[in-house]
């Protein structure tokens, strides 16, 4: 019986120490090195965006994810909307020193609209729908809801030489619970909100340092955001 229970307490302090090593350190500021880009075919309604995102756990070598995304954009002639048609390719890292890697691949379509209050006040609605192909999961879905909020600080209105003031607050909705071999899921998924200084240096180039704090049923995060966006 004793060494049952020497056996049992072992094995446990053994388990727990494992677990322990792979949660995520909430504390540690990660960082996230991001490039929009946007635009469109001379006169048409018709375009192309795109991003690139190398996310870390921490500041910088401990990869949260590497994301590669682009798509089809559509502006129908005098609406203030914008539709999307899109992919993106996913690198997932585990957190701290395991090296491993996990692949995954999305389409997803958009909505996004802008509305305006007065000069120095801008927000931007985004609905997205996404279809995802996970590593070892089933087929999943995903929807989002972001809404951006831009003030301008020491001019009138966004234009050159602008200080402003960015907002964000998306909201991540799981579209099934089973994911495949006896795994489940939340439907609440994550949040994201974000607090930052931006700098728009010219029309159409814009830059913005701030921080983004990430919530899931699991764990929460803060990470620094550096963002660089172009209209091309």
């Amino acid at each position: 019986m004793k060494n049952i229970l020497t056996f049992v307490i072992i094995t446990f302090f053994l388990f727990t120490q494992k677990q322990g090593n792979a949660q995520i350190d909430e504390d540690k500021l990660g960082a996230w090195y991001m490039y929009f880009f946007n635009t469109t075919f001379k006169e048409s309604s018709w375009g192309v965006q795109g991003d690139m995102q190398y996310r870390n756990w921490n500041i910088a070598g401990d990869l949260e994810q590497l994301l590669l995304r682009g798509g089809i954009t559509y502006q129908p002639k005098n609406v203030a909307v914008k539709l999307t048609l899109g992919y993106g390719n996913i690198t997932t890292g585990s957190y701290g020193t395991d090296n491993s890697t996990s692949a995954s691949s999305r389409i997803y379509q958009e909505v996004l609209f802008p509305v305006q209050f007065g000069n120095r006040i801008y927000t931007n609605h985004r609905f997205r729908f996404e279809q995802r192909f996970v590593e070892n999961q089933n087929f999943r879905t995903r929807y989002r809801y972001n809404l951006f909020l831009n003030i301008a600080l020491n001019k009138a209105a966004m234009e050159d030489k602008t200080l402003y003031l960015a907002l964000y607050n998306e909201l991540f909705i799981n579209g099934q619970r089973n994911i495949g071999n006896g795994n489940s899921v939340e439907i609440f998924d994550r949040n994201r909100s974000y607090a930052a200084l931006g700098y728009m240096i010219k029309k159409g180039l814009k830059i913005q340092l701030g921080v983004m704090r990430q919530t899931t049923n699991n764990w929460g995060k803060n990470q620094l955001q550096f963002s660089f966006h172009q209209k091309i």
